[in-house]
């Protein structure tokens, strides 16, 4: 009897181990097991991969080692941020796709990485072209580099909305949050395994390694993204007939906004994403510029932020599997934002390396419990709309926010210094770091303005149902 019992605990214990150990093992189903999410998580792999090169690695390599202008670099890199806003309209027509086939997400999917394959795969050239261009119209180079970021940016857009919709559909309500969770995770992963590989690969750089690791992006992402999609989408043709009625775009964007605080979390999440990430081009140039700190130095920092949104991850779950209210923990986020950026602007004046190391963690960690809650809260708020058109309003507001503010931050730290070098703005700002400190402190007073927003959001109208099931899994960690 006493070996019955031991052997059936033994038995418990193997049955739960999983779940513990694994922090997404609970976001499975029995339809969707974890190794099938695991296999569509990998879109969000892919998206880190580009992310990484067209806002990050390609920037260096445009102005540093192929010498173009400042100026033309900010505006080819910046020309993805077109595409952002459609995010909405990718999403809305994923949900009324009309097919002979049944699917609705797969197809914008597969268009979404065919347009992303194919700026890839010709960016190298065009980029070369733009560097040294010896025939043809002067405008060659600039229009083909401009076209590749432009595709690429499409087909990141189209791919990753159409991505984040399957998921919504294929997991019932109470599994979204941890399937958000893994996705996010999925997405840091991607960034952080493309920055190493950007690092190693280019730093000797030459032109034909340059052409080497961008078309090897290209066909990594459309690898990655085949097997993300494949037999993840059952067939229903029923669901895209042609002689279906379906809701025309501004009907749909309607109903999504007659949601009570639909509108205003839209504008909070386009606040907070700003405040987050205007300073995301200028903090490495701060810490080498004003604190005198060193390239490895610096690099340090894109590790501390990502390990700083991984702690906002693990701390909104652990938060919401204890019953906290989404809104709250959003605004716990700003709170953190606030200090850290604080803490930013007061490693100068006292010339300290970890105030400013602390500041760039606490700035991840405050826009991962931010972003992931908005989404969340994003996702869960209506009723009416479909997932199509509720990942793609969230994306678009957050992407534009985030391109506006990227381009925004760069003009005012160059304004504000100009001015400040030429003693118009009194003695105490007549020094380099006048414009990255206008800078942060703008953030600072977006992130309370984002605050006042997101504050009657946390009411009691807009609490959660008492049975809904706010976890996401990170919660689950071991320790």
């Amino acid at each position: 009897m006493m070996l019955k019992s031991a052997s059936d605990r033994m038995i418990g214990f193997w049955q739960t181990a999983g779940v513990h150990f694994m922090p997404f093992a609970d976001a499975a189903t029995k339809d969707v097991p974890l190794s099938r999410l695991l296999r569509l998580a990998l879109f969000q792999v892919s998206a880190g991969c580009v992310l990484v090169l067209l806002t990050g690695t390609l920037n260096r390599v445009l102005i540093v080692e192929l010498g173009v202008s400042v100026a033309l670099v900010s505006a080819v890199v910046a020309i993805p941020v077109l595409a952002a806003p459609l995010r909405l309209f990718f999403g809305y027509r994923s949900d009324t796709y009309k097919s002979v086939l049944g699917w609705r997400r797969v197809p914008y999917l597969w268009f979404g990485t065919i347009l992303q394959f194919g700026g890839l795969a010709f960016m190298p050239f065009a980029l070369l072209l733009l560097q040294s261009q010896s025939v043809g119209p002067a405008w060659a180079g600039t229009v083909l580099a401009g076209l590749a970021f432009l595709f690429a940016g499409f087909g990141l857009h189209m791919s990753q909305t159409a991505g984040l919709a399957l998921a919504t559909d294929l997991v019932p309500q109470d599994k979204r949050p941890r399937v958000v969770a893994l996705l996010y995770v999925m997405l840091l992963a991607g960034m952080i395994a493309a920055s190493i590989f950007y690092s190693i690969f280019l730093a000797d750089f030459t032109p034909k390694r340059l052409i080497q690791v961008i078309q090897s992006t290209a066909l990594l992402t459309l690898a990655l993204n085949v097997i993300s999609a494949w037999k993840q989408e059952a067939r229903n043709p029923a669901r895209t007939a042609h002689d279906r009625k379906v809701a025309g775009f501004f009907e749909a964007l309607a109903d999504y906004r007659r949601e009570p605080g639909t509108v205003r979390l839209l504008i909070a999440v386009a606040i907070g994403s700003a405040a987050f990430s205007m300073q995301d081009i200028l903090l490495e140039p701060y810490g080498g510029e004003i604190l005198g700190m060193t390239v490895g130095q610096t690099t340090l920092l894109t590790a501390l932020w990502a390990a700083g949104t991984m702690a906002g991850f693990a701390w909104a779950a652990h938060s919401l599997n204890r019953g906290a209210h989404m809104y709250r923990v959003a605004a716990r986020g700003l709170l953190i934002g606030i200090a850290a950026f604080s803490a930013v602007v007061f490693a100068s004046p006292l010339e300290t390396d970890m105030l400013f190391y602390a500041g760039a963690a606490g700035v991840g960690l405050g826009g991962g419990l931010f972003a992931v809650c908005t989404m969340l809260a994003a996702m869960s708020i209506s009723k009416r709309a479909d997932s199509g058109i509720l990942v793609g309003a969230w994306g678009a507001v957050q992407a534009t926010a985030i391109g506006v503010s990227l381009l925004l931050g760069g003009l005012i730290k160059n304004g504000v210094n100009i001015l400040a070098l030429d003693g118009l703005l009194g003695t105490a700002m007549n020094n380099e770091a006048a414009g990255y400190l206008a800078v942060y402190h703008i953030e600072i007073a977006l992130l309370f303005i984002c605050l006042a927003v997101l504050g009657p959001l946390a009411g009691h109208q807009y609490r959660q149902e008492r049975g809904d099931d706010m976890r996401f899994g990170l919660a689950e960690i071991p320790g």
